[in-house]
């Protein structure tokens, strides 16, 4: 049975933030609440957490993760970048967009597009998703909790379908799914691949 955990949107607890700290530090896979729904989170160098969500969410190979970021100071490490696209991340986000960006050397090649060689970096507004990645001090590897015939809006949902499944729950409470904005900036223009919560009006194509 998987730990329930509620953490004070406003006031984090510093206890359960700890908490999961050491659950992604155990090698730990999490659903967690987002701008966008609750997704499922495991540490970046954790190659067993990511089989697990492959196996939770029956993902190819071929699936795009996402780098779950709390902001851009660090992008560097991970995603290749020209100055129009940092100025347009800095203009934008934090926010319910996901953004494929060519991938670094210091990105685990398991995590990277096979053929394209990319990666998907997100910088959600939720204040939950911030303290734990203030307190990480870490990118978390992130897919949206999307199953089959199920529709994950309140945290019951969650524990319903995955409560032996994963090792920890944070209770978001009513988290409705709005898939993100999903912008390519991999290549020469930028091209958007999904249009979804996040708002494009900013955004020359």
């Amino acid at each position: 049975m998987a730990k329930l955990l509620e953490i004070h949107a406003q006031n984090p607890q510093n206890r359960l933030l700890k908490q999961v700290v050491d659950e992604f530090n155990a090698g730990g896979v999490i659903v967690y609440p987002t701008d966008s729904g609750y997704a499922l989170g495991t540490a970046m160098g954790n190659k067993k957490g990511l089989e697990r969500i492959r196996c939770i969410r029956n993902l190819s190979k071929r699936h795009d993760f996402t780098l779950m970021m709390r902001d851009l100071s660090h992008i560097g490490e991970y995603a290749k970048l020209d100055n129009n696209a940092f100025r347009l991340l800095k203009k934008i986000l934090p926010g319910a967009y996901t953004f494929i960006l060519a991938g670094t050397r210091d990105v685990p090649k398991r995590l990277l597009h096979p053929k394209k060689k990319t990666i998907g970096l997100r910088i959600s507004a939720h204040s939950v998703v911030q303290s734990i990645l203030e307190a990480l001090n870490e990118p978390l590897v992130s897919v949206s909790l999307i199953l089959k015939g199920r529709e994950f809006y309140h945290i019951y949902d969650v524990r319903e379908a995955l409560d032996k499944q994963v090792d920890m729950i944070i209770d978001g409470g009513y988290c409705p799914p709005e898939p993100t904005t999903v912008i390519d900036l991999s290549g020469d223009s930028v091209e958007i691949i999904r249009q979804g919560a996040g708002d494009t009006s900013l955004i020359s194509v």
